[in-house]
């Protein structure tokens, strides 16, 4: 089983070379849109893809990962809200623990369950620190695991999470607004997060414009994830791509 998905996060880290994500909900992109989104994002040299959602009410996670995989060459990687979007036909899995919220189901509940099952998978398992970050609106992803988020406006919170996090052994912290976020994640809180730890940074929700993109690099993130934009207009993506490879200098 290759380790490349991890190490290549860790080198963007190490070289100070943010990356972008492009975040793929299976329940929302029908064939036609998925192969347009793949081809774009090959096109427009995006680094990754996050497949996944809060909720799925479709049985089209596989297809989904297929298809995509058919149409480009960029790493997908599941972003899973559920033991139901696991998946062997992915290059990598975030195995995510909910550290910002209470709830022991999100923190280590879920994962005992789908840990035999990871094992048997030839899938690279990239151990994540989860955090949820108010937005302005619930979220789905607060709603369906019971959790209250971080203040937006209390950055110490923050920062001293992801420090708990990374010091626990989790290789990777990802800070989430949610889909649809009225507001995003603060400068900052990315700032004072980046000075608290070590590990790769990966930054989400409510990031709609290059500038926002570029803002959030130069404040520390690794990797920007982005979806709902793209959806409105996807002629964004080579800019949004453009200015995460530029923020870092």
């Amino acid at each position: 089983m290759s380790r490349q998905v991890l190490a290549s996060l860790e080198k963007h880290r190490a070289q100070q070379a943010p990356a972008l994500a492009v975040l793929v909900d299976p329940d929302r992109s029908g064939p036609r849109e998925l192969i347009n989104l793949a081809q774009s994002a090959q096109k427009a040299q995006a680094d990754y893809i996050f497949v996944g959602g809060s909720l799925l009410t479709r049985d089209a996670l596989e297809t989904c990962i297929n298809t995509l995989q058919q149409h480009c060459s960029l790493p997908v990687v599941l972003f899973p809200g559920s033991l139901m979007q696991l998946s062997p036909a992915a290059d990598a899995l975030l195995f995510l623990s909910l550290i910002s919220g209470r709830n022991p189901e999100y923190l280590i509940g879920s994962q005992v369950v789908a840990a035999p099952y990871l094992r048997q998978m030839d899938l690279e398992v990239m151990p994540t620190g989860y955090m949820l970050i108010h937005s302005g609106q619930p979220t789905t992803a607060s709603y369906m695991s019971g959790s209250q988020p971080i203040p937006w406006d209390k950055p110490e919170i923050a920062s001293a999470t992801a420090l708990a996090g990374e010091l626990l052994g989790l290789r990777l912290i990802y800070m989430d607004g949610g889909s649809g976020a009225e507001r995003p994640i603060s400068e900052t809180m990315i700032r004072e997060v980046r000075q608290a730890i070590q590990v790769p940074l990966i930054v989400g929700g409510g990031i709609l414009t290059p500038e926002k993109v570029q803002g959030n690099c130069q404040a520390g993130a690794d990797v920007i994830v982005i979806g709902n934009a793209l959806e409105k207009d996807p002629s964004l993506l080579a800019e949004m791509v453009n200015a995460a490879h530029d923020g870092g200098k």
